[in-house]
């Protein structure tokens, strides 16, 4: 079943790619499946980054086009894509979900060379402070919503916990933040019996567990209390600046012309 969904993926990305006139130049998958712990009905979450014909953008109402294509799909998949434009400007800004995309394991499509290019420029790009406080809003604002008391929604644990150890991760410098869950409890917690207790959220949650609204897990709810008040004290003290962006208008105007010149001679 799950090789049919990809191929419908696939299918699905190259029918954007005739109706809308553009390339998909990479597509991943984003959700809990790339995080590495799906359900057995868990969607698929298919994110893209596309660029249109050099005409499109030689337009003097270029701002007022809409620079992203959503498409809702049978068999739970969910489909969104920016344009190349939205994808270059957030990457300067060192935009977390895009990072994890470019280092995502599950790829449905990757074509040219822009992939594999902004990936080299993760180190000149790469903002621990932005990538930081992305993670400390959404950890406040889950844990605000769902972990407060004795009964808590289990199943948000996990957006607590992941953006929690992806600052553990930015904490101790160790660079941009990979998609893959697991990776970031190998490389941050230790406690043997937060590692058993997270272990055992995992594994229900695989086994597609009603994860609803339950007793707190106190290993884990421990950890998260006290980490999130320790990493919040240290938020303030965080400083960089971003580089310059004409390394990615070159980008741009390479891969538009990368594209295209191929197209127009096959």
């Amino acid at each position: 079943m799950e090789d049919q969904v990809i191929i419908s993926i696939r299918q699905s990305l190259e029918k954007v790619e005739q109706v809308e006139g553009v390339i998909v130049l990479l597509a991943v998958e984003s959700g809990s499946r790339a995080w590495g712990f799906p359900s057995t009905d868990s969607d698929y979450d298919v994110r893209f980054i596309y660029v249109r014909r050099p005409e499109w953008y030689l337009s003097i109402d270029l701002e007022n086009r809409r620079d992203v294509i959503e498409q809702p799909l049978p068999d739970q998949i969910d489909l969104s894509g920016w344009d190349i434009r939205k994808a270059l400007k957030l990457f300067h800004k060192s935009n977390p979900p895009l990072l994890e995309w470019l280092q995502c394991p599950l790829v449905y499509r990757e074509r040219f060379s822009f992939a594999n290019r902004l990936r080299a420029l993760l180190p000149e790009f790469y903002s621990p402070k932005s990538s930081f406080y992305h993670y400390l809003h959404m950890a406040r604002g889950n844990v605000r919503e769902y972990l407060r008391g004795d009964t808590v929604w289990r199943k948000k644990y996990f957006y607590v916990l992941r953006p929690l150890l992806a600052m553990l991760w930015i904490d101790q410098g160790r660079g941009p933040v990979p998609i893959e869950f697991q990776k970031l409890v190998d490389a941050t917690v230790d406690d043997p019996t937060l590692l058993t207790a997270i272990g055992n959220l995992v594994s229900a949650k695989r086994a597609g567990a009603e994860l609803d609204r339950g007793p707190r897990i106190p290993a884990i709810s421990d950890f998260i209390e006290s980490e999130m008040a320790r990493l919040e004290q240290t938020a303030s003290d965080r400083s960089d600046a971003a580089p310059a962006a004409e390394r990615l208008n070159e980008l741009f105007r390479s891969i538009l012309d990368e594209c295209w010149h191929n197209e127009q001679s096959s």
